[in-house]
């Protein structure tokens, strides 16, 4: 702690005191007062000192730090991460419609092509029965006098 060789020992050493020195008064200076009214009274704070006086003045407010910036209550990724989730669910729920939609579009087109086999088939058959029953079995008209008489005609 102490160099070597030095001739003194720590109870040796000088101590300096250092007092306070009282401000002295100020001098008032003539001025023109104009009564203003404060807009808050300030607070006043009284010291005492060790050695017994008492020191008045005004408190000095602490500085106030600047306000942080508020943090949102849920976190920016779950956010994102629930958005995400509904998103995805809107497309699942897009897509069964779409299945849907398209299951049933192609039962009420498969109906139609039945329908119009249907009425086509009955069509068909009212013209194959109709006919066959006006011309006599084999659906060939034949007559019998003409052909009596060609034949009638070569043996002559």
């Amino acid at each position: 702690m102490y160099p070597e060789n030095t001739p003194h020992v720590p109870a040796q050493r000088a101590v300096e005191v250092h007092h306070p020195a009282p401000l002295p008064p100020a001098v008032p200076v003539a001025a023109p007062v104009v009564p203003v009214q404060p807009n808050a009274v300030p607070a006043m704070a009284s010291i005492v000192l060790p050695d017994g006086r008492v020191v008045t003045g005004y408190a000095i407010n602490p500085a106030q730090p600047e306000p942080v910036a508020a943090k949102p209550a849920v976190s920016r990724a779950a956010v994102n991460v629930a958005l995400g989730g509904v998103g995805f669910l809107a497309v699942c729920g897009g897509l069964i419609l779409l299945t849907s939609f398209i299951a049933a579009l192609t039962a009420f087109i498969t109906q139609l092509i039945i329908l119009a086999g249907v009425i086509f088939g009955g069509w068909i058959a009212v013209q194959l029965f109709s006919a066959s029953g006006h011309q006599g079995g084999a659906g060939t008209t034949v007559n019998i006098r003409k052909a009596v008489i060609k034949r009638s005609n070569f043996r002559g």
